[in-house]
């Protein structure tokens, strides 16, 4: 997590840096348990739980910040490239859980990089690029966060 700008005191910001800890510990339990070779119905359950945790959060990212950082065409490729990541670790949890176990180790790779463009590089961008007027709109637009998985 990025800690030198104060981007976290964003509530949005900070509310999303949380998640994003709680769902690359998560996506860790489900690497762990795939080189475990648990059984695959328990690699589903926590494909689910990962699931669970990522959706909300990168939908309440895209109808919120995204949305309205894609106004400004500084930022707008930047935006489309981190969604198209949100699609792309979508479909690294489908294939997952079809049984497509190899590409756990890409998926929690991809999951840790992209994690990382948005909070030591989106993040702060925004925090010095987005007005007041924009953060109350970020506010507004974003969904309120779900109850937390419990593993």
């Amino acid at each position: 997590m990025c800690t030198y700008c104060g981007c976290e005191t964003f509530e949005v910001v900070g509310r999303f840096t949380a998640e994003h800890v709680e769902v690359i510990d998560t996506a860790g339990l489900l690497r762990r348990a795939v080189h475990d070779g648990v059984p695959p119905e328990q690699v589903v359950a926590l494909v689910d739980l990962v699931r669970g945790l990522l959706d909300p959060h990168t939908r309440a990212e895209e109808v919120g910040l995204f949305a309205v950082l894609r106004e400004d065409e500084t930022f707008a490729d930047r935006v489309e490239g981190l969604c198209a990541e949100h699609e792309q670790l979508d479909a690294q949890l489908s294939a997952l859980r079809a049984g497509d176990h190899s590409v756990v180790d890409r998926l929690y790779a991809d999951l840790r990089e992209h994690i990382h463009k948005e909070e030591n590089g989106l993040f702060p961008a925004a925090a010095v690029g987005l007005s007041a007027q924009d953060w109350e709109r970020v506010d507004a637009l974003t969904p309120a966060p779900r109850h937390r998985a419990h593993r």
